[in-house]
């Protein structure tokens, strides 16, 4: 027999209406166009259980017990890469047989869903230790982190962020060449960068030709640093900040830097997200990806005017939202945090 349609809470409501004002169950099914067998139903549903809408239904049985489901929340929760085989083979173990599909409902309905593990710096306790230190160093010290140069290098490549560009494309029309990004087998080559910026904007971009090495880096320094920092219009007490890469922290480039009077912001290890520098690189390689370079020089120009086109408004907010960042570092209990 097929199922027939339920009938709507305003007509079980009329029902009981027309019932409570003394009609009977053939008059009440004449007046609505209803089956009597429907209106006895409703009235009876209404009399035992003072409602017309329908009860709660228990549906099929878990396959899961709470106990199997706990035991599950526990193994992900000690060990979230454990696969869904890892969890039937388990829940196998303890004599309860249930499909991989059924595992992940299950942990959808706990409010978990599988995401790609995010790759992130490895750290040691010394590395822990000193991002909190230096978060709760300077977590009310907001007039030394708006005379901060930061600085950074980064790597530019030819066909880079292109390839996560989306498009609006008809079904059949996924091999249109307006719909498609080229490719090279090679990436296409790529530059290396060495920018600053502070809250008043950004500073000199130079691009890092062969391998850099601790002089090369200090000649950098010396051709881009000072005049930011005179661009900028740091004033006196500004501060550098750098990493802690082996070049930087080299013995002749500490000198270079006490020789030239320049203040370094000590910086704890395997920190990225401290520095929002991080951010404006992630800026840069959106508005690189609009022109689509062709070649290596024309990527290295257009860097540079794109560079150069960041709005100050841009880096002073970075700067004056920085605090969030000591904030989550600190809630993280030094572990790294989303930037």
């Amino acid at each position: 027999m097929a199922k027939t349609k339920e009938l709507s809470k305003d007509v079980r409501d009329k029902i009981i209406d027309l019932h409570k004002a003394g009609m009977g169950y053939k008059t009440i099914a004449k007046q609505l166009g209803e089956k009597v067998t429907a209106v006895g139903a409703i009235i009876r549903k209404w009399k035992k259980h003072i409602r017309t809408v329908n009860l709660p239904r228990p549906g099929a049985p878990c396959k899961i017990s709470p106990h199997g489901v706990a035991m599950i929340m526990r193994a992900v929760r000690n060990q979230p890469r454990t696969t869904r085989e890892d969890l039937v083979n388990d829940l196998k173990a303890s004599r309860t047989i249930v499909t991989k599909k059924t595992i992940g409902n299950t942990l959808c309905r706990e409010g978990l869903k599988s995401c790609s593990a995010r790759k992130v710096p490895l750290l040691k306790k010394a590395h822990i230790h000193a991002r909190l230190k230096f978060a709760n160093e300077h977590l009310n010290d907001s007039e030394e982190i708006n005379k901060v140069l930061w600085s950074d290098e980064t790597k530019m490549e030819l066909f880079g962020i292109n390839s996560t560009r989306c498009v609006w494309r008809r079904r059949n029309a996924a091999y249109d060449p307006k719909n498609t990004i080229p490719t090279v087998k090679h990436v296409g080559g790529n530059i290396m960068l060495w920018g600053c910026f502070s809250a008043k904007g950004t500073g000199q971009l130079h691009r890092i030709k062969g391998t850099m090495d601790g002089a090369m880096y200090r000649q950098i320094l010396g051709e881009n640093l000072l005049p930011s920092a005179r661009a900028l219009k740091m004033g006196r007490g500004w501060v550098f900040q750098h990493d802690n890469d082996p070049k930087h922290m080299a013995k002749a480039t500490k000198e270079w830097l006490k020789k030239k009077y320049i203040k370094v912001l000590e910086w704890p290890s395997q920190s990225p997200d401290l520095n929002p520098i991080e951010n404006l690189w992630r800026e840069l390689k959106v508005r690189v990806a609009k022109p689509q370079p062709r070649n290596l020089n024309d990527l290295e120009k257009i860097c540079k005017e794109e560079w150069d086109k960041i709005p100050p408004e841009m880096c002073a907010n970075l700067v004056a939202n920085y605090k969030k960042r000591l904030t989550s570092v600190i809630a993280n209990k030094g572990f790294v945090t989303k930037y």
